[in-house]
């Protein structure tokens, strides 16, 4: 194989995806919430784009393509003319000559600090009032900074007079706390973990008093809301949390300490021939020890839940029909400013300057026209989910259908990424309740004819309510489920039962069974 230089004519064809289309994509994908934090910004980095709560707006469908038909016969370079065809005639007193000082001095601080004059046309005062009362709202939405689980055991330590050394080492223990709420160090070795390094050693010896000193702060932490801070594994954690005045709380202690894979296991009765309990003394035991917390320091790491906006809402009209409508916002008051529009139209703007007016005119009209683009193909989708999910929204989650992406795709027209897109992250608000878009996608598994199929939804509701309603001293096996499923019309095998009940957290049978007596 030779390489050398030479020009080739080569035909080739490509699938290249412009920038609107991206645009058109990206914000096809966005929800409710994202979409307003993006018209957010696009106001404030585009002076074109503005919004219209007044509908007083008369801006032109296509301000480029009116603006372009003012200006074919324009030359390139024209003489700018100023905006007003004479000075305003000042008065700030009796004398010309003060009154020309005072125009001077107006005319440079102008100058000087044009960034601080808003030449923008006068806005409305509903204009006004909307704006307020959405930064006020959005002000209230903003979650304040949630206290840490170190700084609420700190300010608990004001409880007690404690000496300084004490108090620092204290802290010191509550800042190495892991999220849980656990110390999981040796004392010892904690303390030789914060000494310098010894030249010889690696790491320096801990006196005595020191230890004594961190046991001390450790008992003192042990003692603080919430109930089994700062234990060293879970068996101190749950014992901690024991108090006098809870009923069996000697057997609770003896069944934390010897007997806690045992309970994880459900064998209770080969935990009354070990203790010599009564099996209803362990059942009571166990049941009050499932209101115990393994993990007291979660409560401070958990993140606040996101407020959910649906972007879609279900009606039933007077029809009978069920019929959908967007949470459209602030956006379908979105146009581009009529001002900036005349100054481009205008044959004596500077040449830049319509520049750089086209350029975030077409900016902003690309994005009026994606969000419009979204509207329209949220509609079809949710619509067409709707039309094929009726039994859904008349009888309940039960009564889902099969369906997949593909089968809107080829009913709304549209490729199946786009549904993909369109779905992703979306919340539709039904008499049922809200569910995002794609709890409607459900996959199939065949009938025990053979003739039809049902949702892999309807499913695990089915394997549920038969769970629900099993004898629980003698609970179904994974066998039994299939074969009270296969009755009921479903026919699933074995292995797709027990990855079912592993997806929604039900035990095995052995860990369902209720010991009697």
């Amino acid at each position: 194989m030779s390489l050398s230089f030479g020009f080739e004519l080569r035909l080739e064809q490509k699938q290249v995806m412009s920038q609107r289309m991206i645009q058109s994509m990206e914000i096809l994908q966005l929800s409710a919430q994202q979409l307003e934090e993006r018209i957010d910004q696009e106001l404030e980095e585009n002076p074109i784009l503005e919004l219209d709560v007044d509908g007083e707006s008369e801006a032109d469908d296509d301000p480029l393509k009116e603006a372009s038909d003012h200006q074919t016969d324009e030359p390139e370079e024209t003489e700018p003319m100023p905006l007003v065809e004479h000075e305003p005639e000042l008065s700030f007193g009796d004398s010309d000559n003060n009154s020309t000082e005072e125009f001077q001095l107006a005319d440079e601080f102008a100058q000087n600090y044009s960034d601080t004059i808003d030449e923008l046309p006068a806005r409305s005062q509903n204009w006004l009032e909307s704006e307020d009362e959405r930064r006020a709202d959005a002000l209230a939405n903003f979650s304040s900074p949630s206290e840490t689980l170190q700084d609420y055991l700190t300010a608990q330590l004001g409880w007690f007079d404690l000496s300084a050394p004490l108090r620092d080492m204290a802290e010191r223990i509550i800042n190495n706390l892991d999220p849980g709420g656990y110390f999981p160090f040796e004392i010892e070795a904690f303390l030789r973990s914060e000494k310098m390094e010894d030249d010889q050693k690696g790491l320096r010896n801990v006196a005595p008093e020191e230890i004594a000193l961190a046991e001390e702060a450790l008992s003192l932490i042990h003692r603080l809301d919430p109930p089994g801070i700062g234990a060293r594994d879970l068996k101190e954690c749950l014992i901690l949390q024991l108090r006098p005045n809870m009923p069996h709380v000697d057997v609770l202690r003896i069944l934390i300490q010897s007997h806690l894979k045992d309970i994880s296991a459900n064998r209770l009765p080969q935990i009354a021939r070990s203790t010599g309990f009564a099996l209803e003394t362990i059942q009571e035991a166990v049941e009050d020890l499932r209101h115990l917390n393994p993990r007291p320091g979660s409560e401070f790491t958990g993140q606040a839940s996101a407020t959910i906006i649906p972007d879609v809402f279900v009606d039933k009209n007077e029809d009978g029909q069920y019929v959908v409508r967007l949470e459209e916002g602030r956006s379908q008051y979105l146009h581009v400013n009529r001002y900036y529009q005349d100054m481009l139209k205008n044959r004596q703007t500077e040449k830049t300057t319509r520049d750089y007016i086209r350029q975030k005119i077409g900016s902003a009209q690309w994005l009026i026209d994606a969000i419009n683009q979204r509207r329209s193909t949220l509609l079809r989708v949710s619509q067409a989910i709707v039309d094929y999910q009726v039994d859904f929204f008349e009888i309940g989650p039960q009564a889902i259908k099969p369906l997949k992406m593909q089968q809107i795709a080829d009913t709304v027209g549209v490729h199946i990424t786009t549904i993909s897109r369109a779905c992703d992250e979306k919340w539709m608000m039904t008499p049922q309740g809200i569910f995002p878009l794609k709890r409607f996608f459900s996959g199939a598994l065949p009938t025990s004819d053979g003739e039809d199929v049902v949702a892999q939804d309807a499913v695990r509701l089915k394997m549920r309510e038969i769970i629900d309603k099993e004898d629980k001293s003698d609970p179904l096996s994974d066998d039994a489920i299939v074969r009270l499923l296969d009755e009921a019309g479903i026919k699933v095998a074995r292995r797709t039962v027990v990855k079912y009940r592993q997806t929604m957290n039900i035990p095995s049978s052995r860990g369902r069974k209720k010991w009697m007596s």
